[in-house]
């Protein structure tokens, strides 16, 4: 692993019997940075979470977090890391501001109530703390989901799928969340089969495919292996996301 490298992973393999889900993957992610790991249903993306995160073992290959060998130093690992799965992992009986403080009360941390309320304020969701979560919409769950990996301030964070079912205002609102993790220096692994997800966060995307990474670099490096694109005169129309946006924002500001 290099010094500016926070995970670093090569020849990954990984079978379940016969099916060969990971066939040699290599790729390192600097500090700070965004890294989407890009690919389609069954790639082999979540398994290759799992592996970095201790949750599953690698057949083959050497992976490594914030310094630390995943095989061998498992315990080390998951203290530098959080995880945030492809579903919303929070107590809707409880208030967003309860579940916040029972995961720094769990992890033992001084100050729970201060951590809650900090993290709230990160996350735009002050206002919404004292409401039962089963109130909350996709996008804010998903906020709060990621505001609870938080908790403790891991270094790096998994975010498996985090806006998979969320409508487009959920979407960008994660999107938010993800820009700012990375703002404040936290290394994000992101996977996502959303190309413009990708495309709107990652500072390099890497490109998983039948178990192996077909390309690894930054959207201009990628854009730039296609042809040149040629100069024409087009009317641009809105998308339907442009539409949507605007009729939903509008209403709302009727309604006030």
């Amino acid at each position: 692993m290099t010094t500016q490298s926070v995970i670093h992973v090569q020849g990954l393999e990984k079978s379940y019997k016969t099916l060969k889900v990971l066939r040699g993957v290599d790729f390192d992610v600097a500090r700070g940075s965004i890294f989407a790991l890009l690919g389609s249903n069954g790639a082999g993306k979540t398994t290759v979470v799992k592996i970095l995160s201790t949750l599953l073992k690698a057949d083959a290959g050497t992976a490594g977090v914030n310094g630390f060998d995943v095989a061998t130093q498992a315990a080390n690992v998951r203290e530098s890391i959080s995880l945030t799965g492809q579903f919303a992992a929070v107590d809707e009986i409880l208030s967003g501001w309860e579940n916040l403080v029972l995961v720094a009360r769990l992890r033992h941390l001084k100050g729970p109530g201060k951590i809650a309320d900090d993290l709230l304020a990160r996350f735009s969701l002050t206002e919404a703390g004292a409401r039962r979560v089963s109130t909350y919409s996709g996008g804010m769950r998903r906020r709060l989901d990621i505001a609870m990996s938080l908790v403790g301030n891991p270094p790096v964070i998994f975010l498996d799928e985090p806006t998979t079912g969320l409508d487009p205002e959920g979407r960008l609102e994660v999107w938010q969340a993800v820009r700012e993790l990375a703002g404040k220096g936290t290394t994000v692994l992101l996977t996502t089969q959303y190309l413009d997800e990708a495309e709107q966060l990652a500072d390099r995307i890497a490109i998983l495919h039948e178990g192996r990474i077909i390309v690894n670099g930054t959207l201009a490096e990628l854009k730039q292996m296609l042809p040149p694109a040629k100069l024409e005169y087009v009317e641009k129309q809105p998308t339907l996301e442009d539409v949507f946006l605007a009729l939903v924002g509008a209403a709302g500001k009727e309604q006030r």
